[in-house]
């Protein structure tokens, strides 16, 4: 038995071939720069154990303002803070290591329920001590990385602007994580650059966050393909006597 069938024409596959690709390409992107208004103090040096001094023979210091060329601030976790719709994370998180007794990066972003690895990167013991807030709900853990190489995996069930890491062996070392339920965030170099691609059409509250300066916000309205523009500037705060 033959059936009978009529092949689709050129023109016709070209049309849905064009449909998939603007379905697949439509999507928004908000960009732009966050800067730091004011002039902070040099960061201070940090004092070393014997132990850390011989991984970093000309010492650390703090990572309270990291900046770049006219003002640009590094470490701001800018995200969705309203209109996102939550979402499950699409692979692995990223890696927070131990390097030269410093936490890399200072400051990360992951997805509630998303799976990232803590690295021992050094050859000496660290201990991992995530402190969460109270009100936030995420669970408090603690634990040892005795030797070089070693690799725990864990994860946040709960939103939260910024979850604090710190080393109880070595007071200097923290690193700071953002939790957010969706995957529309990023942390600024120290370019004070920023991407959040992949967005539907809508309106969103975007905050950017950052550790000592504070937090900056903005409303924006994108359609689909759009490319939108929102800048942050930050002020330099004074501590108080």
């Amino acid at each position: 038995m033959t059936t009978n069938y009529m092949k689709p024409s050129f023109p016709l596959l070209a049309a849905f071939a064009l449909a998939g690709s603007l379905q697949v390409g439509s999507a928004a992107e908000i960009s732009g720069k966050v800067t730091l208004k004011g002039t902070p103090p040099p960061e201070k040096t940090i004092t070393l154990d014997a132990a850390c001094g011989k991984f970093q023979p000309e010492g650390i210091k703090t990572r309270f303002y990291v900046t770049g060329e006219g003002g640009a601030l590094a470490n701001v976790f800018v995200y969705i803070k309203e209109g996102a719709k939550a979402a499950e994370a699409a692979g692995a998180g990223p890696v927070l290591d131990q390097v030269g007794c410093e936490y890399q990066p200072y400051v990360m972003g992951v997805q509630t329920g998303q799976k990232f690895k803590i690295r021992n990167s050094d050859p000496v013991m660290h201990n991992v001590h995530a402190t969460p807030k109270p009100a936030a709900g995420n669970k408090e853990f603690n634990f040892a990385q005795v030797t070089k190489g070693q690799v725990n995996e864990k994860s946040f069930d709960k939103a939260e602007v910024l979850v604090r890491m710190k080393c109880d062996v070595h007071p200097w070392m923290f690193a700071y994580v953002g939790v957010v339920d969706h995957p529309h965030f990023a942390v600024t170099g120290k370019d004070g650059s920023f991407k959040l691609p992949n967005l539907p059409a809508g309106k969103y509250t975007i905050e950017a966050f950052h550790l000592k300066a504070g937090t900056a916000i903005q409303e924006i309205t994108v359609g689909a393909d759009d490319k939108k523009t929102a800048d942050f500037t930050l002020e330099f705060k004074a501590p108080t006597l």
